[in-house]
């Protein structure tokens, strides 16, 4: 692995391990516009775990490359249905923010 798919890996790790432990921790910043945006607060647990979850993937994709991969695709399709929220929801002003965070992971997807 390049030096610049490992760091853009460990960026990409970071952020969403950040993004899920902002939820767990109820941070205003992201959880007031979950709902805003409707999203059942039974369902913030599983997003959270389901972002950790994908960053320790991406870690783990150090050691075993087919768990990386999988992970950077579940990330990027998690936060394409985060795009969709947002657009669902007509808050376009906040469209950027999952795309910020997919971008990392798709990046690691077009290095490996």
């Amino acid at each position: 692995m390049s030096t610049t798919a490992t760091i853009v890996t460990l960026v990409a790790a970071f952020m969403a391990a950040f993004s899920g432990f902002s939820i767990f921790r109820g941070a205003a910043f992201v959880v007031e516009p979950l709902v805003e945006y409707g999203v059942p607060k039974s369902w913030w647990m599983w997003l959270a775990t389901s972002k950790v979850a994908g960053a320790v993937g991406l870690l783990v994709g150090f050691l075993v490359p087919a768990v990386g991969v999988a992970a950077a695709v579940g990330l990027v399709l998690y936060f394409t249905g985060a795009v969709i929220t947002v657009l669902r929801a007509r808050s376009y002003a906040h469209v950027a923010f999952p795309m910020i965070y997919a971008a990392p992971a798709v990046a690691v997807l077009a290095l490996v």
